[in-house]
């Protein structure tokens, strides 16, 4: 089976085979995603790529970014693939190697893959939460994938959680603004800023010069070393966190919420901020239920993700 994981900075092409419940990658490429050349383009680049790896095109699945109408199998606009617009991908790669091809949003997919190999094994109710570049969630709900009516529930990076703040989905203040890379970004550039007016120069960032290189893993480098302006930007994306995940607890009351990523690479930096806003906005019946877990699949979620999806194919 073949993964195709479409995302802004990279597209990857994995192969792989599910047995005994465990997926397997034997072999996989990657290549920049070029936003000079269209969708279509780049599609035919992973087709190639995959063509070097196998001759089996029997079942494809594909992980890509929202939105997107997986009933349909079209990717409508993704904010971080401009080129991918209406892209009818399912039906292309049906006509060019008539096998199984399912496309699911990345956050989807991601939630697929930890509910069946990873850290959501075992739950009825789950939700996986993407924060990396963006913010997305994928729901696991009654032991199925809910996607909504075309593909788009979970779009939680929208919701509007200040009415001003770093900029995320199109948005000031939306969840995604505090909570993704991206977002992180924003607001250490910011807190950077105030600090160098007031003659203080946080790690990250010496000087004024430095703003454009700001990320959110220079901040987190930072702020691992004790640096306390990288310390405040990271507790209060914590906090955004939290307030964000009580609105998924109150409404959804999952057993397990599965977060990649950011959190799984920078936890504790997080989780003190997390859990008092949690504690303060949750109905306390659902948060006593609930486990909050880093994923398991690591760096090749994206892979397992595209994968997951080539294996479900009854």
């Amino acid at each position: 089976m073949i993964g195709f994981d479409i995302g802004g900075t990279k597209c990857a092409v994995s192969i792989g085979e599910e047995k005994d419940g465990v997926m397997r990658i034997f072999n996989k490429k990657v290549i920049p995603t070029d936003h000079n050349i269209s969708g279509y383009d780049m599609i035919d680049k992973m087709c190639a790529l995959a063509e070097e790896m196998t001759d089996d095109f029997s079942s494809i699945g594909i992980s890509c970014g929202g939105p997107l109408d997986n009933k349909n199998g079209i990717i409508i606009s993704p904010p971080n693939l401009p080129r991918f617009k209406d892209i009818k991908v399912v039906n292309y790669l049906k006509e060019r190697y008539g096998g199984f091809v399912r496309l699911e949003n990345d956050a989807d997919a991601c939630a697929f893959a930890e509910w069946k190999y990873g850290a959501g094994k075992g739950s009825q109710n789950m939700i996986f939460l993407t924060f990396g570049t963006g913010m997305g969630a994928g729901l696991i709900l009654g032991g199925k994938l809910y996607s909504g009516t075309n593909g788009n529930a979970g779009e939680i990076g929208h919701v509007r959680m200040r009415d001003t703040g770093p900029m995320g989905y199109g948005k000031y203040g939306s969840f995604e603004g505090f909570a993704s890379g991206g977002g992180i970004a924003q607001m250490a550039k910011s807190a950077a800023r105030e600090k160098l007016s007031q003659g203080v120069s946080p790690l990250y960032c010496k000087n004024l010069d430095e703003l454009d290189n700001v990320t959110a893993q220079k901040t987190a480098e930072a702020a691992y070393k004790g640096d306390k302006t990288a310390i405040d930007v990271y507790r209060k994306c914590g906090e955004m966190l939290g307030y964000g995940l009580s609105i998924l607890i109150d409404i959804l009351n999952p057993e397990k919420i599965v977060i990649g990523s950011i959190y799984a690479r920078s936890r504790d930096l997080l989780q003190e901020t997390m859990m008092d806003a949690l504690k303060k906005e949750t109905l306390a019946p659902s948060l006593s239920v609930v486990e909050i877990l880093p994923a398991e699949l690591g760096e090749n979620l994206g892979d397992y993700a595209a994968l997951s999806l080539a294996a479900d194919n009854h």
